[in-house]
């Protein structure tokens, strides 16, 4: 029998960056959030995380439980013996600890841009030749994950077993290591140009993330939501946009 080669990386982001990128991807106002469109999409977020084969901490499964109760309080008849102002919203607290959250991340996020402003130089666009600086932003798991569910889109399912002596996550580093090793940057696409079944784009994203993991390679957006370029630490780094 042979035996089956599993992927395990550790998720280096959490729900609440999971519930900002949901809500930041569908302009959603934080203040008012579709409790049962953003639940349905953190659930499918999780079972790719499940199809990836990462390792999903407690505190996602805990989040997607909260998530549940909130939608199951907002589905029941409101209490009739109150008035208005007394019913509280079931989603205050889940926002209130969101807003708090993302106040602490993007003063983080402040502090670190400023710490690595002065080594953030990338020269040009590497798909043209006119010279302009590209200015670039960090990207996080889930943005990373938004592009590959495209990906995924665009191929039928298939049933394959991966076997190490098949297909393993270690060959694909390699292949994507060949990639940009002579290139200061490559499109997110570029890199599964070769990869033609889901199997296949699954291995190639969780050899990405590990390469990532590993400092061996970066991502980065041209702007929120835009373009991914995957970057090759050993030439100059992006400047990073501020806004």
């Amino acid at each position: 029998m042979e035996e089956i080669y599993n992927i395990k990386i550790p998720v280096f982001e959490g729900p609440f960056d999971l519930l900002l990128h949901l809500i930041k991807e569908a302009k959603i106002d934080i203040y008012d959030i579709p409790i049962a469109l953003i639940t349905r999409q953190y659930l499918q977020y999780i079972e790719m995380m499940k199809e990836l084969n990462l390792e999903i901490a407690g505190d996602f499964l805990v989040m997607a439980s909260t998530l549940i109760h909130i939608k199951s309080r907002m589905l029941l008849p409101p209490d009739e013996e109150s008035s208005l102002e007394e019913q509280e919203d079931p989603r205050l607290e889940l926002v209130q600890k969101l807003l708090e959250y993302q106040t602490f991340k993007e003063a983080a996020s402040n502090l670190r841009q400023r710490e690595d402003e002065w080594k953030k130089v990338f020269s040009k666009d590497p798909l043209s030749d006119e010279g302009e600086e590209l200015y670039l932003i960090d990207v996080n798991l889930f943005d990373l994950m938004s592009a590959f569910k495209k990906l995924l889109e665009t191929v039928s399912p298939d049933i394959i077993t991966i076997t190490k002596e098949t297909l393993t996550v270690k060959d694909r580093m390699s292949v994507i290591m060949e990639m940009i090793e002579g290139l200061e940057a490559m499109r997110f696409e570029e890199i599964f140009k070769d990869s033609r079944t889901r199997m296949q784009l699954i291995v190639t994203f969780v050899a990405l993330l590990e390469l990532i993991r590993l400092g061996l390679a970066r991502a980065y957006q041209e702007k929120e939501f835009g373009n991914i370029w995957v970057i090759n630490p050993s030439k100059q780094a992006p400047v990073v946009s501020e806004s």
